[in-house]
C-alpha cells in the first residue's frame, strides 16, 4: 500500500545502523562488554526521586493535564530564572512553559507546529549542526522542510556558523536547531554567539530552538542559554524570547533518563501553537513524575555531585588517551569524539576484539557539499562509573 515517502529520506536511525554493522559479531569470550555507544547516564539519580513518586501514588489514577501542573511549570520557570540570572518575571510559567515527556518528542513535534508550507514563497529550510542529534533531521523531513547541514568541525571549533549562510538559504529558513554544549563534540557557544543566533532568528523571522540538554554538564564556566541571551538583548515581560524556544531535560542533568521528563519554554505564541498540536498527539508526563521533576528542578546539590563524577572521568581519559586519536577534553557534555581514520572499522574492531561498543561518527552526520564531518570519528559516551570507564579506555588503546 502507498506509504509516506518522506520516511525514505530519513533513513535508518544510527543505532539500527550500528546493529547492522556489528551483525553477528560477538565480543571476546570471557570479556565483560562495555557499551559506550548510547548516551544513557548510569549514575544513580538522587534518592528523593523515587521517594517523591512513592508519595504521589494517587496521581496514577488521573489523566495528567496536557500543559502539566502549575507547580511543575513554576518549578521550571524558577530554575530558568535562577540558573541564568533572568529578570524575575521574564519567563511566565502560564504562557511560556510546558513540561514534556522528554525533549525528544518536543524537538520533533515543534517542527510540525512551526514549519510553514512555504517560506517567502519557497520550500522552507530547517538548519542544523553537522554532526547532529538525529531527531532534528526526522523532524525537518517529516515537516516537509529541506534540511540544511551546517558543518561543526575542528576548523570552526565544532560550532556551526549559521550567520555565514547564503541569503537565499536564510530567507527560506523556518527553524534552526542549535545544541550547546554540542552533541557529540562538547563545544560550548559563548554569549556573543548565542546573541548573534537570536538576532539572526529575529532578522530572518525563523524559530531558534536552543537544545540545552547537556547544559549542566560543564567543566569550566556554565554555558550560556538561549533565555540568557534573550535577557542580555533586553528581553523582559510580555513578548520576551520572541522567535526563541529553549528545551532541556532531566536525563543528563539528574541522571534520570527513565523519568522521560523535560520542558519547552520560550516565545508565548509558539508555545501556544505547540500546546495545541500536543492536544492532538502528545503524551503529557504522569502526575507522580511531574512531582518528581519539580523536586529535581528545585535541587542543585545532586547536579553538582553528578558533574563532579564526569569531571573525574575526563581526568582519566586525558591520562589514557592524551596525545592519541586527536583527543581533547570537551568543555561540556559526556562524550569523547575521537579521530580514528575509519569509524566503522574501529567500531567493529573494538566490539569484536575488546568488547567495547562505540558508534561511528559518520552515523551521526551527513555528507554536505562534499564534506562529511563525522567520517573518520567514533563517539564514546562516558556514562559508566570511573573504573569501568578506565577499563574501557584502556581496552581501546590496545586495539586501535
Amino acid at each position: 500500500m502507498p506509504l509516506n515517502a518522506r520516511m525514505d529520506a530519513v533513513g535508518d536511525y544510527p543505532f539500527d545502523r550500528l546493529r547492522a554493522l556489528l551483525g553477528a559479531l560477538e565480543p571476546p569470550t570471557g570479556v565483560t562488554p562495555i557499551p559506550l555507544s548510547l548516551g544513557e547516564p548510569q549514575h544513580a539519580p538522587p534518592a528523593f526521586l523515587a521517594e517523591t513518586v512513592a508519595r504521589e501514588t494517587a496521581g496514577w489514577s488521573k489523566y495528567p493535564p496536557m500543559r502539566g501542573t502549575e507547580p511543575a511549570r513554576a518549578a521550571i520557570a524558577g530554575w530558568l530564572t535562577r540558573r541564568y540570572g533572568l529578570p524575575e518575571n521574564m519567563v511566565d510559567p502560564e504562557t511560556m512553559v510546558i513540561p514534556v515527556s522528554g525533549t525528544r518528542e518536543a524537538l520533533f513535534m515543534i517542527a510540525l507546529a512551526a514549519v510553514p508550507g512555504t517560506k517567502n514563497g519557497k520550500k522552507p529550510v530547517v538548519l542544523m549542526p553537522n554532526p547532529f542529534y538525529q531527531v532534528y533531521l526526522g523532524a525537518a523531513v517529516m515537516a516537509g522542510a529541506e534540511p540544511v547541514f551546517v558543518p561543526a568541525d575542528s576548523e570552526n571549533g565544532f560550532l556551526p556558523d549559521f550567520a555565514s549562510l547564503p541569503e537565499d538559504i536564510l530567507e527560506r529558513t523556518a527553524l534552526a536547531y542549535y545544541c550547546s554544549p554540542a552533541n557529540p563534540q562538547g563545544a560550548i557557544a559563548p554569549m556573543e554567539t548565542m546573541k548573534t543566533l537570536v538576532n539572526l532568528a529575529r532578522q530572518h523571522d525563523f524559530l531558534l530552538i536552543s537544545d540545552e540538554c547537556y547544559s549542566e554538564l560543564y567543566y569550566g564556566a556554565p554555558p550560556t542559554g538561549g533565555a540568557e541571551a534573550c535577557a542580555a538583548l533586553g528581553d523582559d515581560g510580555p513578548g520576551a524570547m520572541r522567535n526563541v524556544v529553549v528545551m532541556n531535560s532531566l536525563s543528563k542533568r539528574s541522571s534520570a533518563p527513565g523519568l522521560r521528563s523535560g520542558f519547552v519554554a520560550g516565545d508565548a505564541n509558539l508555545i501556544k501553537r505547540f500546546s495545541r498540536l500536543r492536544d492532538y498527539g502528545g503524551a503529557p508526563p504522569p502526575l507522580p513524575l511531574l512531582a518528581a521533576a519539580s523536586a529535581l528542578w528545585s535541587d542543585e546539590e545532586h547536579v553538582v555531585a553528578n558533574r563532579a563524577l564526569y569531571a573525574e572521568k575526563y581526568v582519566v581519559a586525558e591520562e589514557i588517551l592524551g596525545g592519541k586519536y586527536g583527543y581533547y577534553s570537551p568543555a561540556g557534555g559526556f562524550y569523547l569524539w575521537l579521530a580514528v581514520g575509519d569509524g566503522e572499522a574501529a567500531a567493529r574492531a573494538l566490539w569484536g576484539d575488546a568488547g567495547v561498543r562505540v558508534i561511528p561518527g559518520e552515523y551521526l552526520a551527513r555528507e554536505a557539499d562534499g564534506h562529511h564531518p563525522g567520517a573518520g570519528y567514533i563517539r564514546l559516551a562516558l556514562v559508566h562509573d570511573l573504573e569501568t570507564t578506565r577499563d574501557a579506555l584502556t581496552r581501546i588503546t590496545k586495539v586501535l
